[in-house]
């Protein structure tokens, strides 16, 4: 069945000048001078809980000395991948060193009720061909990908040398062994001829530094560390009864809260909502897989899918295509290729992007209805209505979040005007001066995902050549070689969003990074190099090159309301003053994902290392 395009307002009905100023406003209610110090790790505030792993015991082992190949530190699906891809070049002496007691990454903490992937996951579950397996429905469970990872990990053996609730707290690059020094909670010290940072997005979770939190006498945990013996229920069934005669308060309306709030609203005898900031929430329609549609797919539909999603969310269509995903990711450039199908398609790029923040608008518009339609309460519903740019936050979808506010049991408390909780007491939390007594409160506050590297990561130390600090050498912005690797750190690889090709499923993005790091590490290791690592003019030609071809989206970045997609509003200076933000996509690549991976394709097809710096014995 086609994707039909959706019923937005027609574009001279839309007063753009009046909305622009009305999202300045409400942006402005809600920046906060502090940025991301209105946020703790829950070891800056002294709780170790968070070190803990509810879900598997810690076994006791001895410390490990011995050397490597390749350290992967991740086990996550930046991690996972890049272990699969060293297997498939032949790469065998390598380990996934990660903190959790499995792989999974984000999916192996997270076990919050209603937890789905809130993408499409026929495009963000990697290899499903090669796997031979079929999400159950479009916007799968959270246990659905977990099981997947671990199917994937097996697969592929990577559970032999997995080194699991293991901590990494400092890295050194040694030059008299051409190898890293890594140092480990378990007091392990492995010497690896290669690391590949795959720390992942969503790692390190983050609590609001609301004052007097440490006062409360009640029950508090973070969504990434979701208690089921104190609320009932369980991972795979998440029946929360023993929430029937407990208020409960949430703080946080994001992706996360969006998932959980139903179940606790369904459960709970009283819940607060605390929300600072809207999430845009569309209906999910989330369908169980066809199987005539999933027995008529030919070899390659996976990656022909991946493509069409690209073009939908992030690039743009061209004429004669379809949207294969219809969901609200892809609803702005859907809209548009029905009107350009009717009207005439543009003539220049300027027109398309006049175009483009017209149909943004009248998006945005569409969805403040929805809200409107579903919550009766029209004080509630105001409050809830989203006001900025589609993108400024995480698109969401949720077929009964809106309803759950119209349970008499369900209070939304709006802390926007205080710009969040005000303080905590004993008996529960302060907000436009009025204290609610409550026996729980949730943090789905989220991670630590545009916050300072040595926040996100979490490792006390990365030093490389003669002891330079990664820290300090990407004080003022990444420094890098394709995104992957960094002049003064050799035989280190990243995987993750820094200066390289960015795609809509971000599996896809890890994927073809990590086949490009097994790449180069499987070259070194059969060519007997100790070292391999960019030369200064390479990367200093490659940034020059990424930001010379950068689509500019700064101003973008200032308009929009505080999230992580923006680091918080925060904008920085760096040692030159001039103003920098931290976008977590990184420096993406101007020309395109598929621009990108033609230029990396061409790289290795030489074969010469090019713009390296190799080391022999």
């Amino acid at each position: 069945m086609k994707c039909k395009a959706t019923n937005v307002p027609p574009a001279g009905e839309v007063d753009i000048p009046a909305l622009r100023e009305k999202y300045r406003q409400e942006r402005e209610i809600r920046v906060r001078p502090e940025g991301q110090k209105q946020y703790v790790r829950p070891d800056d505030d002294g709780n170790d809980a968070y070190e803990i792993d509810p879900h598997t015991p810690v076994q006791a082992r001895a410390p490990i000395s011995e050397d490597l190949d390749v350290a992967v530190l991740g086990g996550g699906w930046s991690g996972l991948l890049a272990g699969v891809e060293l297997k498939k070049a032949g790469v065998k002496n390598f380990r996934n060193i990660d903190h959790a007691g499995d792989f999974g990454g984000v999916w192996y903490w997270n076990r919050y009720p209603g937890i789905q992937c809130d993408n499409d996951a026929y495009c963000y579950l990697p290899m499903l061909e090669e796997m031979g397996y079929m999400p159950s429905k479009k916007y799968t469970d959270g246990y659905d990908i977990y099981d997947y990872m671990r199917s994937i990990a097996d697969r592929f053996d990577l559970y032999e040398k997995a080194l699991f609730h293991t901590l990494v707290s400092t890295m050194k690059w040694d030059d008299r062994l051409n190898r890293w020094r890594i140092k480990t909670n378990r007091g392990d010290e492995i010497r690896a001829r290669f690391v590949v940072m795959a720390n992942g997005l969503l790692n390190i979770p983050k609590l609001p530094a609301i004052p007097g939190i440490h006062d409360f006498k009640g029950k508090m945990f973070h969504t990434a560390r979701w208690d089921y013996e104190y609320t009932g229920g369980e991972y795979r069934n998440p029946e929360l009864s023993k929430l029937a005669d407990k208020t409960v308060a949430i703080i946080g309306t994001g992706a996360t809260a969006i998932q959980a709030i139903p179940y606790l609203g369904r459960y709970a005898k009283q819940v607060y909502v605390l929300q600072r900031t809207p999430s845009t929430v569309d209906e999910r329609k989330n369908v169980p897989t066809d199987p005539e549609w999933a027995n008529s797919l030919k070899p390659g539909w996976q990656q022909e899918r991946k493509a069409n999603f690209q073009r939908a969310a992030i690039d743009t269509f061209a004429p004669g295509d379809e949207d294969n995903i219809c969901d609200i990711w892809t609803e702005v450039n859907r809209n548009l290729v029905a009107e350009f199908e009717q009207e005439g398609w543009p003539t220049s790029p300027e027109q398309f992007m006049e175009k483009r923040e017209l149909m943004d608008y009248r998006v945005m518009e569409r969805l403040r209805a929805r809200v409107e339609a579903l919550v009766e309460d029209k004080a509630t519903a105001e409050s809830l209505k989203p006001w900025y740019r589609f993108l400024c936050k995480r698109p969401c979808s949720n077929d009964d979040y809106y309803s759950t506010f119209n349970r008499p049991n369900v209070t939304l408390v709006d802390v926007s005007k205080t710009r969040g909780v005000e303080e905590m007491t004993e008996k529960g939390f302060i907000a436009q001066g009025q204290e609610y007594e409550i026996d729980c409160m949730i943090f789905a506050s989220g991670f630590e995902v545009t916050s300072d590297l040595d926040r996100r990561w979490g490792i006390d130390a990365i030093e490389g050549r003669d002891g330079l600090s990664l820290y300090e050498h990407w004080a003022d912005g990444y420094q890098t070689l394709h995104g992957m690797m960094s002049h003064g750190f050799p035989n280190q690889f990243y995987v993750g969003f820094y200066q390289g090709g960015f795609n809509a499923t971000t599996t896809e993005t890890f994927s073809r990074q990590s086949h490009h790091i097994a790449y180069i590490i499987n070259a070194a290791l059969e060519r007997g190099l100790t070292s391999v690592e960019p030369s200064k003019s390479a990367q200093d030609a490659w940034i020059q090159h990424i930001r010379e071809t950068a689509i500019d989206i700064s101003q973008f970045q200032r308009e929009c309301t505080p999230s992580y997609f923006n680091n918080e509003g925060e904008a920085q200076l760096d040692s030159k003053g001039e103003e920098k933000f931290r976008w977590y996509l990184g420096e993406s690549y101007g020309p395109g994902w598929d621009a990108f991976q033609s230029l990396m394709q061409d790289w290795r097809d030489k074969g010469d290392l090019e713009g390296m710096v190799v080391g022999t014995d």
